[in-house]
């Protein structure tokens, strides 16, 4: 599956992704990077991995429909299978979430649809939860909301800070979102209205639903 990835910072998510194509867990290329920031980690992780990286610079654009727009056109020159957004800060106009409708994906730093948002670990810690997590889903025009096709959970103590929470999830981030899109590389991932069912996979399992199978 060839993807475009979109990204705004340090990049450890594509990092993640990257690997699992390296090594051919995930069959296809990432064609290209796209960062909305000049000085994003994340762009320097690409070129490491041999991945065209490029800066587009919103700020070029009278709009955010009109950078939307110029996206759409470089991304669509690619030609990808699949959109993913990896730590990418922007909030997309509807017209981008039309153009790569049931194509474009995302992954969150909580249980959706509880703390959407920035700061989800933030949002959690103060809220006195139990349980946070991160949720792989596909974009819809609502923030942090779209079908869920898998999420991980883990418990939240008493010491834990902003900081130790985000390490603890991100640990589950760089193994459920390449799970996530092998699994949409091999046709398995169906969306049933709200419901997204992953074919064959292991559901009822703790702490990934449904069960990691390859990372």
């Amino acid at each position: 599956m060839d993807i475009v990835v979109l990204i705004s910072g340090r990049g450890s998510n594509l990092e993640a992704i990257a690997k699992a194509y390296k090594t051919g867990k995930i069959q296809g290329k990432i064609k290209l990077v796209i960062s909305n920031k000049k000085d994003a980690r994340g762009l320097e992780i690409a070129r490491e991995y041999g991945i065209p990286a490029e800066f587009h610079n919103p700020s070029k654009f009278d709009s955010r429909l009109e950078y939307d727009r110029h996206l759409i056109n470089r991304i669509k020159k690619e030609n990808p299978q699949l959109v993913v957004l990896a730590g990418y800060m922007r909030i997309l106009s509807d017209e981008f979430i039309d153009a790569f409708e049931g194509k474009l994906i995302n992954i969150h730093p909580s249980l959706t649809p509880a703390f959407t948002g920035l700061k989800a670990q933030k949002q959690a810690i103060e809220y006195g939860a139990k349980f946070s997590g991160c949720t792989v889903h596909f974009v819809s025009k609502e923030l942090d909301t779209g079908p869920v096709i898998v999420q991980a959970v883990v418990p939240i103590t008493p010491e834990d800070t902003e900081e130790t929470l985000s390490e603890k999830i991100l640990k589950f981030e760089h193994r459920i979102y390449p799970q996530a899109i092998k699994w949409i590389s091999e046709g398995r991932v169906k969306i049933e209205g709200r419901k997204v069912i992953v074919k064959d996979a292991k559901y009822g399992t703790i702490p990934v639903n449904p069960a990691l199978e390859d990372f």
